[in-house]
C-alpha cells in the first residue's frame, strides 16, 4: 500500500503514508460510529475545522460537508450549539500532538484515511473511549431520543464520531 500524503494547510507541511486500507483494519478497541466523510455533512467545528486542508483527504469527503471558510458559524454545527474548546485550550493541556496540530479529529481522519502511527493511536484511541462518560450521562438524564436534551454533549459526541442521535 505506503501511499505518499502531501500535507499543505496554514498549520502543517509535510507527508504521511498510507499503510492500510482506508477506513479498514482498525485497533479492535477503536469503533467509531460515523466516518470522517459523514461527520463533516452532519457539521462539526462550526464548519471551521477542515476549510484549508481538503486537498490532503479524498474529495468526496467534501461532497456535503458544512464548511464556513472565513469564521466558525455554530449554525453549521449538527445541533447548532458550540461543543468545542478553542486550540489554544487543547494546546495547554498537552492533548495535540505535533503530528496532527488539529487535535483529535485530524488524527481520527488520518487514522480513518489509512495513515498507522502506533504510539499515538492508541493514546488517541484511549482518549476516544473516555468519551463514553457523555453517553452515560444523556441516557442517565435524558428520555431516549430526546434530541434537545444536553445537545451540548451531544454535539461533542459527534466531534469523537459518536452517534449521538441514537441515543
Amino acid at each position: 500500500m505506503m501511499k505518499k500524503v502531501i500535507i499543505n494547510d496554514t498549520m502543517q507541511q509535510g507527508t504521511y503514508y498510507l499503510n492500510e486500507p482506508m477506513g479498514a483494519n482498525f485497533d479492535p478497541d477503536f469503533k467509531p460510529e460515523l466516518s470522517p466523510k459523514e461527520l463533516l455533512a452532519l457539521g462539526l467545528f462550526g464548519g471551521k475545522y477542515m476549510t484549508d486542508c481538503r486537498s490532503e483527504f479524498p474529495e468526496d469527503w467534501f461532497d456535503h460537508a458544512k464548511l464556513s471558510p472565513t469564521r466558525k458559524d455554530i449554525s453549521l454545527n449538527y445541533y447548532q450549539v458550540n461543543a468545542s474548546q478553542p486550540l489554544k485550550v487543547w494546546q495547554a493541556n498537552g492533548w495535540i500532538n505535533p503530528i496532527d496540530p488539529r487535535g483529535w479529529f485530524q488524527w481520527y481522519c488520518r487514522y480513518y484515511y489509512g495513515r498507522r502511527v502506533p504510539d499515538e493511536d492508541r493514546r488517541q484511541i484511549k482518549r476516544w473511549k473516555a468519551m463514553v462518560r457523555h453517553i452515560g450521562a444523556i441516557k442517565k438524564n435524558c428520555d431516549k431520543m430526546d434530541q434537545s436534551c444536553r445537545q451540548k454533549q451531544r454535539q461533542a459526541l459527534l466531534h469523537w464520531a459518536y452517534d449521538s442521535r441514537k441515543l
